[in-house]
């Protein structure tokens, strides 16, 4: 379908194009090539922002940080950055996105597959921004000394040892919801929010996993702050963040209904006539 819109566009705009050759004075012709050399810019735009994100995941799962932060996060000083990835708090200054990136833990043996689905996208009518909704799902695994194990929940690991370390192996399923910026010709990430729809280890159904966060203290705590295992199976924390969350969003719940937060992107002209994510 999306080929199919493309070549549309590009037909049009030949036809136009031929028109105004025919009748230079041709006002209403020459305007309507405008508007569909727009609308092939935006469309265009659309694939670029879906590349962004894909090419985060694929980079985000080699733990290849550094190339996050230098191809895909806008510019140092650019104004507005943040990011969320729990309700504990948010990262407002490239300087704490930067760090957070840079302590995210790449032990050997650990292992993330993340793929991505539902894209729901949209480019502002003046091709300055764009927001974008995922379904992000996968795995997350890794190896934990047993020393550092019993610092998290029981539940969070699976049976037995494997090289005499423990296992965590769990299927995650996410919705990120980004907000890019066009600086110089390429589209960056701007805003970055997350909201993990549901989680749980792979011997354990994620009914049963939520009900465990939910009724043990210590265990939803743990879950919040974790960043999981990093280098010899130590536990690594999220870096302190800069302030409270700009708003909560929940996954499942066993008492609580499923909500949609943050909302859906709506099309729209500016970046101030939208919310930010």
């Amino acid at each position: 379908m999306k080929n199919r819109n493309i070549a549309t566009v590009f037909t049009l705009i030949a036809l136009a194009a031929s028109l105004a050759a025919c009748q230079p004075d041709n006002s209403q012709v020459n305007e309507r090539l405008a508007q569909l050399e727009h609308e092939l810019d935006r469309v265009r735009a659309r694939g670029e922002v879906e590349n962004v994100y894909n090419r985060y995941q694929y980079l985000h799962t080699a733990f290849k940080d550094e190339r996050i932060i230098s191809d895909l996060w806008v510019k140092e000083g650019t104004p507005g950055v943040s990011a969320q990835y729990t309700n504990t708090g948010v990262y407002n200054t490239w300087e704490s996105v930067v760090a957070y990136h840079r302590d995210r833990p790449s032990p050997k043996g650990k292992l993330l597959i993340h793929y991505n689905a539902s894209p729901l996208i949209e480019v502002a009518e003046d091709g300055l921004t764009a927001k974008g909704v995922w379904i992000t799902a996968g795995v997350e695994s890794g190896l934990a000394a047993p020393e550092n194990a019993e610092k998290a929940p029981e539940s969070f690991f699976e049976d037995g040892l494997v090289n005499g370390e423990k296992v965590w192996a769990h299927w995650v399923f996410i919705r990120n919801s980004i907000d890019f910026l066009k600086q110089d010709g390429q589209w960056r990430i701007w805003h970055f929010r997350t909201v993990e729809l549901a989680r749980a280890p792979f011997n354990k159904d994620w009914i049963s996993f939520a009900s465990i966060l939910e009724n043990v203290p210590e265990a939803g705590q743990f879950h919040n702050d974790i960043l999981y295992f990093g280098d010899d199976g130590k536990v690594v924390f999220y870096p302190e963040h800069d302030g409270p969350p700009k708003y909560k969003a929940y996954g499942y719940r066993t008492k609580e209904s499923m909500e949609l937060a943050p909302p859906l992107p709506e099309p729209y002209e500016t970046f101030d006539e939208t919310f930010e994510y």
